[in-house]
């Protein structure tokens, strides 16, 4: 029970930072229409960003607005000086452009930072573990979940109940007449970049002191992202939000119990190689099913 639970809690924390990155990229591609590759690239500008200031100051507080900061403005200015170019253009246009900037991205983190990884401690104060009566889990990874869990809510209430999410929700369906209600329609896609900008470099920060920061650490976890959003439903919140939940919690019961279950059909080495390859598969043949069962996600947008 206690190693069921702890694996649960591993899988929410997993989800709850793929939700930060899903949500920013189904808002971008949502509203705008832009399918994103340099997504990603914002989520190790955030995570660079913090683990400098970090390093350079030795506190974490100071390199959590470092880290959003750097994330938001860097997004806004793709938005402005290529994204801005692309919203007319075919989706083929868009991929390359995208990829275009991953490349930049890497190169410039790399002429700035060098190629070895940056290693970013946990804050002192979230340094323990705290006892869950069955198990003791870390603090910090506690905090990731409610900070996750947080945002989440925060991000239903900007959308549902303000001014703002309620010209987010129009864009996405009536973009001309937004725009011809007199709303400044380019000044509101910045805005929406730089807050999906914001989600991905506030994943990135606390990834820092779980993995390490180096170069490309982007694409690595972009393409969970992209199952995430295929998943729960494109252009959809609360989709992005069930569909990483469920693929943090899959991906890593696989890992964690996969292996122990297939030791006592064969050989421990046979076991762990097969169970590695069915792990990695795993959210893919999720996806695949779902997408059967529900060909525009768990909670398509406009469903």
């Amino acid at each position: 029970m206690a190693l069921v639970l702890e694996q649960v809690l591993n899988g929410v924390q997993l989800g709850v930072m793929l939700f930060l990155l899903a949500a920013g990229l189904t808002l971008i591609f949502g509203i705008m229409g832009v399918i994103n590759l340099a997504h990603g690239s914002l989520y190790m500008v955030g995570a660079y960003a913090a683990a400098f200031v970090a390093q350079a100051t030795g506190s974490f507080l100071l390199a959590i607005p470092a880290g959003l900061a750097a994330a938001a403005l860097v997004g806004m200015a793709i938005e402005y000086g290529v994204v801005r170019h692309l919203y007319a253009r075919d989706h083929l246009d868009q991929v390359l452009a995208t990829f275009g900037l991953i490349l930049f991205f890497n190169q410039l983190v790399v002429l700035l930072f060098g190629r070895q990884p940056m290693f970013v401690q946990i804050p002192p104060a979230l340094a323990g573990a705290v006892d869950l009566g069955f198990f003791s889990y870390p603090v910090y990874r506690l905090c990731i979940i409610a900070v996750g869990l947080a945002t989440a809510g925060a991000l239903f209430w900007l959308i549902q109940r303000t001014r703002l999410g309620m010209l987010v929700r129009a864009g996405a369906t009536h973009r001309d007449m937004v725009q011809a209600l007199g709303v400044d329609i380019r000044l509101l896609y910045t805005v929406v970049f730089g807050l999906g900008a914001l989600l991905a470099g506030l994943a990135g920060l606390m990834a820092g002191p779980l993995l390490s920061v180096q170069v490309g650490m982007g694409e690595q976890i972009l393409i969970l992202t992209f199952v995430v959003v295929v998943i729960g439903g494109l252009g959809s919140v609360t989709g992005a939000f069930a569909g990483a939940l469920l693929v943090g919690v899959v991906d890593t019961s696989l890992r964690a119990f996969l292996p122990g279950l297939l030791r006592g059909l064969m050989t421990g080495s046979e076991a762990d190689a097969l169970a590695g390859g069915v792990s990695a598969m795993g959210v893919y043949l999720l996806m695949a099913i779902v997408l059967l069962v529900r060909p525009k996600g768990l909670f398509p947008a406009h469903g």
